[in-house]
């Protein structure tokens, strides 16, 4: 009984135990937290950092990644900077850009490898797939042996001096995605970012606002003209054609405005491509070569139409056989741009799902009409 009662009392004390245990959980894990209201844990870390950070001024960035970046003027032409951000299991990057995008800005990016170890390189933007980032190259003038990137518990903290008399004040930050390995050995290339932000700071308040990507407004325009124009009003306008011939001669009048509208629109959305190309300089060869078969079809339709032959001329079934697969190879092709486009501008899965729908409606019509003209016939 004397070995029976202290166990006993171990059972009955276990729920407080528990408790106790989270509380110190709870505890050490907002030990293990940043922010610029405390700078215990970079305190703690002062020796770990190869320049002095004892003075740098605090901004977060990026709140909903918990991107806290530290900076100071070091110097007459010197700036340090500290990044501070939570361990991802992939790389983190801080760019800077001139004109407010991804595509041309010089980063500096860091990373903890799978076997624990550190690593951060410079790399050079120049474009939207990973063989045009190209690694240490850009014009970002670091000072030599003050880099660092210090893993401590979940953060990671990405230390560098800038030889500059005035740092970019547009900022672009990334994050990798976790399910594909960090940069290795020998071409340390970046994989496809997770996500991505930009900001505008002012160095001499410490404040910042985030910031759209450039000519933001016309990508929106150009894309939603084009999806409009090609994935839509076409497709409405070539049903109307097969399914309404009943309605002689209404199917025809609503077929011509139709197209006629759909191809005005889209000869817009592909102007304001054609404009985008030139000011972002963009490498989208694919995308624009798909944009110009479109448009080139397209124009062919017209054609077509100012010189179709009467109803019943000899020619006119091939005209017909003509019209038709012009008209279908345009838009399947439009559809499949559609997609790639939403890609390119990393507008997101809403954007997908959202077209999906449409696709998803007009296929479950042409299959509920076709399967009508056939039991008709």
């Amino acid at each position: 009984m004397i070995k029976v009662i202290p166990m006993m009392r171990l059972f009955t004390n276990l729920p407080f135990l528990l408790i106790f245990a989270c509380l110190l959980h709870m505890i050490h894990a907002q030990t293990i937290q940043d922010s610029c209201s405390s700078n215990t844990n970079l305190a703690n870390l002062t020796t770990r950092f190869l320049f002095d950070v004892s003075s740098l001024n605090c901004f977060p960035v990026w709140t909903s990644e918990d991107f806290i970046l530290r900076y100071s003027q070091a110097g007459p032409s010197l700036w340090s900077f500290v990044l501070s951000t939570p361990n991802t299991n992939s790389y983190v990057g801080m760019g800077f850009s001139p004109n407010g995008g991804m595509v041309g800005s010089s980063a500096v990016v860091g990373w903890v490898a799978r076997d624990g170890s550190t690593n951060m390189r410079r790399y050079f933007l120049g474009g939207q797939t990973p063989s045009q980032v190209l690694v240490d190259q850009g014009d970002l003038q670091i000072l030599g042996n003050t880099s660092s990137i210090i893993s401590d518990s979940s953060r990671i903290y990405m230390a560098f001096q800038l030889v500059t008399n005035q740092p970019s004040q547009r900022l672009v930050y990334s994050v990798g995605d976790s399910n594909n390995p960090p940069p290795s050995t020998p071409s340390y290339r970046l994989t496809q970012h997770r996500t991505q932000m930009a900001i505008r700071i002012n160095y001499a308040t410490g404040q910042g606002s985030q910031t759209k990507a450039p000519y933001s407004n016309l990508k929106r325009a150009h894309g939603i003209m084009n999806m409009m124009a090609w994935g839509i009003l076409l497709p409405i306008g070539a049903m109307v054609a097969r399914y309404l011939k009943h309605l002689d001669p209404l199917w025809f009048y609503v077929h011509s405005s139709v197209q006629s509208l759909g191809f005005i629109l889209g000869l817009a959305g592909v102007i304001a491509g054609f404009v985008l190309d030139d000011r972002l300089d963009a490498s989208v060869g694919k995308h624009k070569g798909l944009g110009i078969s479109i448009l080139v079809l397209g124009c062919l339709q017209v054609v077509a139409l100012l010189v179709r032959p009467s109803i019943d001329a000899k020619t006119r079934i091939y005209w017909n056989w003509y019209h038709h697969s012009v008209g279908r190879l345009m838009i399947l092709f439009a559809i499949v741009n559609i997609f790639y486009g939403i890609h390119l501008a990393e507008a997101g899965s809403s954007w997908n799902v959202g077209y999906g729908i449409v696709l998803g409606i007009f296929v479950i019509t042409v299959v509920v009409l076709e399967t009508r003209m056939l039991l008709k016939k």
